[in-house]
């Protein structure tokens, strides 16, 4: 019945509504259960795989005959109830679990970003989630190794504890960036390669767009204004010229000692935007040139402008 122990038959419906595609809201809805009754019911019993009824009516039966008696309910988180604080925290999961993110550490992570500043101990997670052991410790290591966490001392200095620290969006917003970096560079390379006529070249080249326009919106330029007007003057002189240069020639013309013009040269490397709709292509040894990004015309307005 409706708030009791789901039964076999309930667990046949979760089963055949998850793989008609409905949400946890609409199946607790049809069944008359709260949301986080059925996400929970569903991170205990899919961790690995698809959910099954028979699978997971067998592991509700172990569990009743293992169950300790109860503790006392956990307080409250800023005067919401523990019901709706475990709703939020089932929820949140599920959907970081959509990104990628393995379930279980998921769910250690929300629940880590909702504990107080002085963070959760390693008994603090079992309890709350009520899982093994292992499965927090393998979590929280999986959430080091992305520098998610971090640990800390209690007060005692007997246990470890486990937060999340105010730097981690920093770090995850320039691992992100840099990651994103790599993937335009990447692409570029792979243009040159099949060429950008090529089906494959076509695709790399979306590709390399989306990227490079992320990683350059998320990092902004961090080059220093002095460097961006040399990297400009750098591009004027080989457009000038119409020819490639080599670093020592563009150093003389510009009258500038050779770091300063690698230094110019360095940052439009880094930075392409600096040269859209230009790419810097290096056509020898520390030989230079300027042409069109391969990126910026398609094909077919590339042969029309060959005509």
């Amino acid at each position: 019945m409706p708030g009791g122990r789901l039964t076999h038959e309930d667990r046949r419906r979760i089963a055949a509504w998850l793989a008609d595609g409905l949400g946890y809201a609409e199946i607790g809805r049809r069944l008359g259960r709260p949301t986080s009754t059925i996400s929970r019911e569903v991170a205990r019993n899919a961790a690995w795989g698809d959910y099954l009824a028979d699978h997971a009516q067998q592991a509700a039966g172990h569990r009743a005959r293992r169950r300790k008696p109860a503790r006392p309910a956990e307080p409250a988180t800023d005067g919401q109830s523990t019901e709706v604080v475990r709703d939020f925290v089932d929820q949140f999961a599920a959907r970081l679990a959509a990104t990628g993110l393995p379930r279980m550490t998921a769910r250690v992570f929300v629940c880590l970003l909702t504990a107080d500043a002085g963070g959760l101990t390693a008994a603090d997670l079992v309890h709350r989630l009520q899982v093994s052991p292992a499965s927090v410790s393998k979590s929280i290591g999986y959430l080091e190794a992305m520098e998610l966490v971090v640990r800390q001392q209690d007060s005692g200095g007997r246990r470890e504890r486990y937060a999340i620290d105010d730097g981690v969006w920093l770090r995850a917003w320039q691992a992100d960036t840099g990651a994103h970096g790599e993937i335009a560079t990447a692409a570029q390379r792979g243009i040159e390669i099949f060429g950008a006529d090529t089906t494959a070249g076509a695709r790399l080249g979306k590709m390399g767009r989306f990227f490079a326009r992320l990683s350059e919106q998320m990092s902004g330029s961090n080059l220093a204004e002095a460097v961006v007007h040399d990297a400009l003057t750098a591009l004027a002189a080989l457009a000038h010229a119409g020819r490639p240069l080599t670093l020592d020639a563009l150093a003389t013309a510009l009258d500038w000692p050779r770091e300063r013009a690698t230094a110019a040269l360095d940052a439009i490397r880094h930075q392409p935007a600096i040269a859209d709709p230009l790419a810097l292509r290096a056509t020898g040894p520390e030989t230079y040139a300027l042409s069109a990004r391969p990126d910026r015309l398609s094909p077919a307005q590339r042969a029309a402008l060959e005509k």
